[in-house]
């Protein structure tokens, strides 16, 4: 049996140096970290609206795991709207509510804020993983304080995201970078897809980004290829080591610089 924890301690993961931290508010989840330099769109003071996409499947996982327990979630679409170029400073506070908890869909939405001003929303859904063998841990990451040394790399560098073209972005398989499943983490493909966009012209980063998660991304790397007409961008995310084969599909706007 695997779980989060054995990937997590496999080596210090990615997503644990952005010091979210999440707790139990009533029937809510709320989360809070610290925006730094380096969770920036680069070349601006804005925050990625990835690093929101991240914390968005954060917590829609962990509300889904209070309902699907010990089953692990898998994230089937998530989307982030943004109401003007996200803040580079501050503290971002987000507040998650369960909208439905069917036999085979679980859906959140998620508000942000930052420094109790509205920055925007998104929304998120699961279903449980088929594997039954891959469990969650018995004890959640609710309630706990952020652990560890925080971002200390651009967080593209940091994932190890390379911008190989205008309109490319290649983005290996790690271990620091994997879900509770063993495969590429939803939040870093959503950064991929982000890479993509804005790798094809300045911008100060994305008003909407919205995925929708075909199949997993087991082996890398994974390679986006974004196209953008009018400010609306496609990308699509495949996994190289596999055929090729198409893992996410995305969408975007940008904000214009």
């Amino acid at each position: 049996m695997t779980t989060v924890e054995e990937h997590l301690n496999r080596r210090r993961h990615i997503l644990l140096e952005l010091g979210f931290a999440t707790r139990r508010v009533g029937d809510e989840l709320h989360g809070s970290a610290t925006i730094s330099p380096e969770m920036h769109v680069p070349g601006t003071d804005h925050l990625r609206t990835s690093v929101l996409a991240i914390w968005l499947d954060t917590m829609g996982g962990l509300l889904a795991s209070l309902v699907l327990h010990p089953r692990v979630p898998m994230t089937l679409e998530l989307d982030v709207n943004l109401f003007g170029p996200a803040p580079g400073s501050g503290e971002v506070h987000a507040v998650g509510r369960t909208v439905k908890a069917g036999r085979s869909v679980f859906v959140a939405e998620i508000e942000f804020s930052v420094d109790d001003v509205p920055i925007g929303f998104g929304a998120t859904s699961f279903m449980a993983a088929p594997n039954p063998d891959v469990q969650l841990p018995r004890k959640l990451s609710i309630d706990m304080p952020p652990r560890g040394p925080r971002l200390s790399l651009p967080l593209a560098e940091r994932a190890r995201c390379e911008r190989r073209e205008p309109g490319v972005a290649v983005l290996p398989r790690t271990e620091d970078g994997l879900n509770a499943a063993g495969t590429v983490n939803g939040g870093l493909l959503a950064l991929a897809a982000e890479e993509a966009v804005l790798s094809l012209g300045p911008s100060n980063g994305l008003s909407f980004l919205g995925l929708r998660y075909l199949q997993a991304a087991r082996v890398g790397p994974v390679v986006a290829t974004a196209a953008v007409r009018h400010g609306v961008g496609r990308v699509e995310l495949r996994d190289s080591g596999q055929d090729d084969r198409i893992t996410t599909l995305a969408t975007t706007r940008t904000f214009e610089r």
